[in-house]
């Protein structure tokens, strides 16, 4: 024989052992919904095990018994307190679900939010590296979005099992719920039925009683006539069956109250169990649906960090050179500064130079905006000290190669090789490299010429031409 204690808790019978305060897992049952008390003793008495249960929770029907201590025989107290407790455990549900479905539209707002300002967001002009790591944080900030568009369809499904089941469990309340109203109306019409009858043989039998005295005192009288004597005991007689009957109706009345008080006492207790099962049920569907909607958070926030650890590895990655470098080899306008601007003194040119000059600058001038952005490409190009053939120049440091003619213009058909590159600004213009033939078509006066290559016509500088 063992000195143990066991408890019973939520239907599991835990045998602690006295002698070493440890748990004796050997010894350790499930008990029965039904008679959960009685089977586990009984099987504690079959290992030879002593039980002394300390505070076994009672089930709802011995509960019921206990709250009608000193109440009247008609009370529901005790069905009435369990009903209010499954109302309340209705209203639970209700709250799980609205918790639920607040949750469940505060994530799925946020989810769009986060996908529209993954779409939204810029990044555009940035490069390389940066650009790169930029893209990821919005692609997994969309990711992000998305998985918590994902968690508030989950728990909009967990609102919808929730529904079902509170429904469900109200249905099923319902149909035992007549079965109790009705068998208490009626065992509620036949106790006042019993106490009617009682009070009807408590008069029957105080008037036979009476009138029996009264006969016995009249036959004892020495005025009583016989006839007196007989009248009274006839009426004495009379009382008497009166009362016998009445005691009959009364027995019967209490021998189908105490049936009536059998059945409504078997309908408590299988109501009482299907209760039981109904709060069983409810507790541990809440408890899991809080389990549950917990671990969905754990697993959004585990989510949540492995796209942001994604990015975290892009950014890892993100090089400051590399993306100074990417930038200078886009952009970069040239390897070498703009000539200075010389000194021209005006007479020292000769006259026939001024002639021509005066005449060919105008022109020249019309776009020579364009000419310097030319230049400063053809100096990044020539500084791998390539030999280029330069045009020859007067001193009046007007370009000489251009020649004007006082009619406007002349038509030529001579091959020129082209001395510098150049890249057309217009429509009109063609785009020539160095070391090209062309042929010349016409030589404008404003220094443009209209040439000719691989049967493209365009307008080019003249002084980008030398004779070939």
């Amino acid at each position: 024989m063992y000195a143990v204690h066991c408890l019973l808790i939520s239907g599991l019978c835990i045998v602690l052992d006295l002698t070493s305060g440890h748990t004796n897992q050997t010894a350790i049952l499930r008990c029965y919904k039904n008679n959960a008390l009685t089977s586990t003793m009984c099987a504690f008495q079959l290992l030879g095990v002593s039980c002394n249960w300390v505070n076994p929770p009672p089930p709802f029907c011995l509960w019921h018994w206990l709250s009608r201590t000193g109440v009247d025989f008609i009370s529901n107290t005790g069905y009435e307190t369990i009903s209010m407790r499954l109302n309340d455990g209705r209203r639970t549900c209700k709250d799980m679900e609205e918790l639920l479905k607040m949750r469940a539209s505060a994530d799925e707002k946020y989810g769009k939010e986060l996908v529209g300002i993954a779409r939204k967001t810029g990044g555009l002009y940035e490069t390389c590296t940066l650009r790169t790591s930029f893209d990821e944080m919005k692609a997994q900030i969309e990711n992000v979005g998305n998985l918590h568009i994902q968690l508030s369809a989950s728990l909009k499904e967990e609102v919808k099992r929730m529904e079902e089941f509170r429904e469900r469990q109200k249905e099923q309340r319902k149909k035992f719920e007549v079965i109790v109203e009705k068998v208490q109306r009626t065992k509620v019409s036949l106790f006042k039925k019993t106490i009617d009858s009682k009070r009807s043989y408590d008069l029957r039998c105080r008037e036979a009683d009476e009138a029996e005295q009264t006969a016995e005192k009249t036959a004892n009288a020495p005025t009583a006539t016989p006839k007196q004597t007989e009248k009274m005991n006839n009426k004495s007689k009379q009382c008497r069956e009166a009362a016998v009957e009445a005691e009959k109706q009364y027995r019967l009345n209490i021998e189908q109250l105490d049936k009536t008080r059998q059945e409504w006492e078997s309908t408590h207790i299988n109501t009482c169990e299907i209760f039981q099962q109904q709060e069983e049920d409810r507790l541990s569907i809440l408890r899991n649906a809080l389990w549950v909607h917990c671990n969905h958070l754990s697993m959004q926030s585990v989510k949540d960090d492995e796209c942001y650890e994604a990015v975290r590895e892009t950014l890892e990655n993100c090089d400051i050179i590399a993306d100074l470098n990417s930038f200078v080899e886009l952009k970069s306008t040239g390897s070498t500064p703009p000539a200075p601007i010389e000194y021209e003194p005006y007479y020292e040119m000769n006259a026939g130079d001024n002639r021509n000059g005066s005449t060919g600058f105008v022109g020249v001038m019309k776009r020579f905006s364009n000419l310097l952005q030319s230049n400063s490409s053809i100096g990044s190009k020539n500084s791998n000290n390539e030999q280029v053939p330069q045009p020859s120049e007067n001193p009046s440091g007007v370009y000489a190669s251009i020649p004007v003619h006082p009619s406007g213009s002349q038509m030529s058909s001579d091959g020129y090789m082209v001395v510098y590159d150049y890249e057309a600004q217009g429509e009109d213009e063609l785009s020539v490299s160095v070391g090209e033939v062309v042929v010349v078509l016409e030589q404008g006066e404003d220094g443009w010429w209209t040439v000719k290559r691989n049967g493209v016509t365009g307008w080019v500088p003249g002084s980008y031409l030398a004779k070939a």
